[in-house]
């Protein structure tokens, strides 16, 4: 896990914070998967709320030199995903979160709070 990883991490979470993200997780997954170090996981309580969390994300990380290898489920809006290689986003609707439940699905990877980042 390098520094590099971790600045995109509080970067994105810096941005979701900033439009208001709802139950936002970070988690370590560095050891548990090859995916990536960190997932990080939001919600938005409506679609355009979703897509302004995301728009925004992909600003902040872009203003640092960070692009998106992909962007997945931006124009339906119930769960984006943002592949950043380091670090996975996914960016929820509060319907989509609760059903598909990413915590306990990577409850083997390290919990970890924004202030720790």
């Amino acid at each position: 896990m390098d520094n590099r990883s971790k600045e995109m991490a509080r970067l994105a979470c810096a941005a979701l914070e900033d439009k208001k993200a709802e139950d936002l997780k970070v988690i370590n997954i560095g050891d548990v998967s090859v995916l990536a170090d960190y997932f990080i996981i939001a919600s938005g309580t409506n679609r355009n709320q979703v897509q302004a969390l995301t728009d925004n994300v992909e600003e902040e990380l872009g203003k640092a030199g960070y692009t998106p290898k992909q962007i997945e489920g931006y124009s339906t809006a119930n769960w984006i995903l943002m592949d950043y290689g380091d670090i996975i986003i996914h960016v929820f609707d509060t319907e989509n979160r609760l059903f598909y439940d990413l915590e306990r699905i990577w409850r083997d990877g390290k919990s970890v709070s924004v202030e720790e980042l």
